[in-house]
């Protein structure tokens, strides 16, 4: 299957060069040229099948053309180690815990795919690949674990000084190797402009061989949509799940939207904003207008100019009202948030993270006025990674810290402090060691 630029439909490059090089030259963002469905059968069997086997059916739609079966079968099951339970917390209110991973956060779905992915289409190339990937919280974490020790590839992170949890920090600061940390004195917004101004410089990324492994990555974004099908599954025959997505750079979201065109029947979309709400404006009818992101509790959503937009643009053909058909905006401010978190754990026993607490603020305001409705807020991350946030709600007792997380503690964090400057970032990639 070609991949197509959503700024240019006859810009058509193959699987390989679309996951390698990342972004288009025209800056645009990858999409499939065209959008597989999964047929009949597997729809008359995919509530037998487990996680495992919706995901390989779901990665041969997209990439069966150029990867053989046994190869995807083996990325398929070295990605999917781990489970993304479905509770239901209250009735007909479910939150799909996504935060079982090895860095305890959804991205950890897509970052081994997408490492694992990577080395395969680069099994047989001599030069090394410089993996680019700017963070707001969990991304860099979950890309450093996917891709430490990977031979022929290294990692640079570029986060925000001061606006990721200290654990998200410890998390992709401590690792070393072929992972190298820059704490931008920034937004995330910088951080990713960033990475991108890298991708398009063709001396720079022809030089280092550069790509990116954020959702503006293809390869990161399908393998999300593994875990729509599986939760859905879960549910009673017959009933359409309101997805309800804590929204930022809106990949999640997309990979969704890309689950519903596989056929999977969906009642509708949320998309749960912070204060940076751009969508939840747009979807309300206001013209789309990025801005600075600004600084919340639920730091993995302060996104200001979310990439994913132009990958929701096309798939809608530009139609503002089919889009806003399929999709529902709501804002949350960080007082919804702690008060989400506070009402969850008082009357359901049950604890959220910021993130998963913006969607369950979002998806309380869809039951009031649907009843009915089936909702499934996706849980992005787990809540000890946000002890500092849960210890501002009253009658929160403290967070238990999972080992894996706990023993980052006395790690030494190393990370190279950099100006959000363009020209400084390229000095400092060309500056970058050979890794062994």
């Amino acid at each position: 299957m070609n991949f197509v630029s959503t700024n240019n439909p006859a810009h058509r490059v193959s699987l390989k060069q679309a996951v390698l090089d990342s972004l288009p030259p025209d800056n645009g963002l990858y999409m499939p040229e065209r959008l597989p469905a999964l047929d009949a059968g597997f729809w008359q069997e995919w509530r037998d099948l487990t996680f495992q086997e919706i995901g390989l059916r779901v990665a041969q739609a997209f990439f069966g053309h150029d990867v053989p079966a046994e190869a995807l079968r083996s990325i398929i099951d070295e990605s999917l180690s781990f489970d993304a339970p479905l509770v239901e917390v209250a009735e007909r209110q479910h939150v799909l815990e996504l935060f079982h991973g090895p860095t305890l956060a959804f991205k950890d779905f897509g970052a081994r795919f997408m490492a694992r992915l990577m080395g395969w289409l680069a099994r047989d190339d001599a030069s090394m690949l410089t993996v680019l990937v700017a963070t707001s919280g969990d991304t860099g974490g979950a890309v450093a674990h996917a891709f430490h020790g990977v031979p022929g590839i290294r990692v640079v992170i570029l986060y925000p000084q001061g606006k990721v949890s200290g654990l998200q920090e410890k998390q992709l600061t401590t690792l070393g190797g072929n992972i190298t940390a820059l704490e931008v004195d920034g937004s995330f917004d910088d951080c990713q402009r960033l990475v991108k101004a890298a991708l398009l410089d063709s001396g720079l990324s022809g030089q280092l061989r550069l790509t990116s492994a954020n959702s503006i990555n293809i390869s990161r974004l399908v393998p999300q949509s593994f875990y729509y099908i599986h939760s859905a599954r879960l549910l009673p025959a017959g009933v359409a799940p309101v997805f309800v997505v804590p929204s930022g750079n809106l990949g999640n979201l997309t990979a969704g939207l890309l689950a519903e065109r596989l056929g999977l029947k969906v009642e509708h979309f949320v998309a749960a904003n912070n204060r940076n709400d751009v969508l939840t404006e747009y979807l309300a009818g206001q013209p789309y207008a990025p801005r600075p992101s600004r600084a919340t509790l639920s730091n993995a959503m302060d996104v200001g100019a979310p990439s994913n937009f132009a990958r929701l643009l096309a798939l809608f053909n530009h139609d503002h009202a089919a889009m806003s058909r399929r999709i529902s905006g709501c804002s949350v401010s960080d007082e919804q948030t702690l008060a989400a978190i506070a009402e969850v754990a008082g009357c359901h026993h049950y604890q959220l993270d910021p993130h998963g607490a913006v969607g369950w603020y979002a998806a309380q305001q869809w039951h009031r006025a649907h009843p009915d409705s089936t909702t499934v807020v996706l849980e992005t991350a787990h809540p000890a990674k946000f002890a500092e946030v849960l210890a501002q709600v009253p009658g929160i007792g403290p967070v238990a810290i999972p080992d894996r997380l706990a023993s980052l503690a006395d790690k030494d964090k190393c990370a190279i402090p950099m100006a959000a400057d363009e020209a400084a970032f390229f000095a400092c990639l060309r500056k970058l060691p050979s890794i062994g």
